[in-house]
């Protein structure tokens, strides 16, 4: 028996329904998508005018009072970051190592994922060795090389564990360093650095063993000694 044939669909005036039905809603979504691009642009627009005028505040910035108003005006930013480093640098200059650990430790905290964090811990230990406080240094140091092992900071952090060892007559310490710059980091300009400091350090005090004596050859396995040249003739003398 013969099937009927489905009945026919008419795709425009179906579409002409759907639009009628749900205009509202779709008038209502291309309304929100059209505001989040609008606001969207604006926000770029925004940020990029704030981001160069930072730029150019922290450009024109020389004095510790200068940084510390780009770090006020613009707290999140770039220029704001690098502001929070120049700070602490000319604290650093004036002899205020305190007062510069203090602005590092506050730009780790809110910039943890910068690229200069390790550069900023760097810092605060070589501040803390500046003020005599050698034992916390080494430690900071040792928290950078275990910390970013991968970075450009961690063999020089190694290097400054020698030399606040060598101060201590750790000379076994220093030369175990050392020996891991010229391991983990030989083609760095700090492997060098490194070998000189190694044929600085006191020899180990591990006694080494001394040396078997060489062994006796038996004068029949000993080989013939080489025959005298033969002497010239004596020149007649002349009359």
């Amino acid at each position: 028996m013969p099937t009927a044939p489905p009945p026919s669909r008419d795709v425009a005036l179906e579409t002409r329904f759907f639009l009628e039905r749900f205009k509202k809603e779709i008038i209502t979504v291309l309304i929100v998508a059209l505001l989040a691009v609008i606001a969207f642009a604006g926000y770029r627009y925004y940020s990029d005018r704030r981001a160069a005028a930072a730029a150019a505040s922290l450009a024109g910035a020389k004095t510790a009072q200068q940084y510390q108003e780009v770090i006020d005006r613009y707290p999140n930013s770039a220029a704001g970051a690098d502001a929070y480093l120049l700070l602490a640098e000319a604290l650093r200059s004036e002899k205020k190592f305190a007062e510069a650990n203090t602005m590092l430790q506050a730009f780790i905290a809110k910039f943890p994922q910068h690229e200069f964090v390790s550069t900023a811990r760097m810092a605060m230990a070589a501040n803390l060795e500046s003020m005599g406080k050698a034992d916390e240094a080494l430690a900071a140091y040792q928290q950078v090389a275990t910390t970013y092992p991968n970075s450009y900071n961690a063999p020089l952090a190694l290097l400054s564990q020698v030399y606040i060892l060598k101060g201590k007559n750790k000379s076994d310490e220093a030369r175990r360093i050392c020996e891991t710059i010229l391991t983990q980091y030989r083609t760095s300009f700090w492997a060098g650095q490194a070998m000189q400091e190694l044929r600085l350090l006191k020899p180990s005090s591990t006694p080494v063993p001394a040396m078997a004596p060489a062994a006796t050859v038996p004068p029949f396995l000993a080989p013939p000694a080489p025959a005298p040249a033969p002497q010239a003739a004596p020149s007649p003398n002349k009359p």
